[in-house]
């Protein structure tokens, strides 16, 4: 019994331990439901054991990706290859003509010093 007793004891310490750091690293308050922080602090430490699975049930932030039912998803970013926006600017006449035109120029002159050095390298 005494046993039984030291388990439940320390189960309880460890839920109100897992209860309190959670509740403390929250980023933002107000992402905790139901009650500002400090009450649910006050909550966890003074209502032993029922106190932080209240807590973990009914006062934890939601994760980031759920929402409740029947409201809308917040809106995500969008990768470049998905905006419509981008995809059309990658299109746009003259700016790919430039850099087309400085890539040739880029590739001659590597071609030019590729073939000074090949004519020093047999002159030497």
């Amino acid at each position: 019994m005494f046993r039984a007793a030291v388990v439940l004891a320390l189960a309880s310490v460890l839920l109100a331990a897992v209860a309190m750091i959670s509740c403390l690293s929250a980023e933002d308050k107000t992402l905790l439901r139901g009650l500002p922080r400090w009450a649910w602090v006050l909550v966890i430490l003074l209502v032993p054991t029922a106190g932080p699975i209240v807590y973990l049930v009914a006062g934890r932030p939601r994760p980031a990706g759920r929402t409740l039912p029947g409201l809308p998803e917040p809106p995500r970013p969008r990768a470049p290859d998905d905006d419509p926006d981008f995809l059309r600017s990658l299109d746009l006449p003259g700016i790919n003509q430039e850099d087309e035109e400085l890539l040739r120029q880029w590739e001659e002159d590597l071609r030019r010093r590729e073939e000074e050095q090949r004519r020093r390298d047999r002159d030497t």
